[in-house]
């Protein structure tokens, strides 16, 4: 055997380790954000010792050598960096935030911590385990998975809130927002700007010059996402009317940050969605003309979505 085949053989292998043991991130991650790592070395304004973390902690007896050996793999995944002072300077190893680090500190604007926390629940990764079911079963391959899920999930995360309305009206104070959900939307924090109103989008969607809707229609498959964008047409005005879409578009040749999460992403619509998926420009495009738009325009954004304006024929 050549020594270039050899060193395939070993780099194959090597990545297939990697790829298996993926899931050891997620956990050391969530680690971060239950322990509030992030927050503690933040709260110092800069380098901090390990004693000085584990005493922010609030365990009575914190294991240090188990801890440590978990800030090892942190700082090798450059979530923090590890900065180790000369033996004149005690010789104590210092620990600092990354730009990764930042966005999962709690109680800042934009923090990534509360998805980390939910996709990382073991309810929400259980469907994962039937993902070679769904190609025979359909979307009833994790179904026995989600039954006893169903009844809990729901008091769990707070949907349809309207943060981010509040933050557009915010911005833009000459628009009046209406946060529209599901009925249980009457219980939401009050907004400046923005009012909440109840009901079912497969039936009837409140009037307005424009309708807004991020990371909703990946949500369902395509008859229902159809259903959605029909009433949605009915919503707004023939001329002037249109609807803003923040969704993932999936493309073949697109290799930025975001592409192999985009993927990931479909892969979670088929485990955690009934017929929910992400579509590429072509699935769109036939989505909204169904529904009644034959005009739209994709604006691309240095993010995991993009924004598609969808315009009535």
């Amino acid at each position: 055997m050549e020594a270039k085949d050899t060193q395939a053989i070993v780099q194959g292998q090597a990545e297939i380790w990697q790829q298996m043991f993926r899931f050891v991130d997620s956990m050391a991650l969530k680690c971060v954000v239950e322990l509030c790592i992030d927050d503690i070395i933040h709260s110092y304004g800069g380098l901090i010792t390990l004693s000085q973390i584990a005493s922010g902690i609030d365990f009575p007896s914190l294991d240090i050598p188990y801890f440590t050996r978990i800030m090892r793999l942190l700082v090798r995944k450059n979530i923090f960096t590890e900065h180790h002072h000369s033996v004149d300077d005690g010789g104590k190893t210092l620990y600092k935030l990354t730009e990764k680090s930042k966005w999962l500190l709690h109680d800042v604007e934009l923090s990534l911590a509360p998805m980390v926390l939910m996709e990382n629940h073991l309810w929400l990764l259980a469907p994962w385990h039937c993902l070679g079911q769904y190609c025979d079963e359909g979307d009833l391959g994790g179904i026995q998975r989600w039954l006893w899920l169903l009844g809990i999930i729901g008091g769990c995360w707070r949907w349809g809130t309207g943060e981010l309305f509040a933050e557009i009206v915010k911005t833009h104070p000459h628009i009046k927002g209406i946060n529209f959900d599901l009925p249980h939307v009457s219980t939401a924090p009050l907004h400046e700007g923005v009012s909440h109103v109840g009901g079912d989008m497969f039936d009837t969607i409140p009037n307005a010059d424009a309708i807004f809707m991020m990371w909703v229609l990946h949500d369902w498959s395509d008859e229902n996402c159809i259903k959605i964008l029909k009433n949605c047409r009915k919503a707004i005005q023939q001329r002037s009317g249109k609807v803003i879409i923040v969704d993932i578009i999936l493309e073949k040749d697109r290799n930025d940050l975001f592409d192999e999460t985009r993927l990931a992403f479909d892969l979670l619509m088929m485990a955690h969605t009934t017929g929910g998926n992400e579509r590429t420009e072509l699935e769109w495009k036939k989505q909204l003309k169904e529904a009644g738009f034959g005009r739209y325009k994709i604006i691309k954004i240095p993010a995991l979505q993009s924004i598609i304006e969808a315009y009535p024929d």
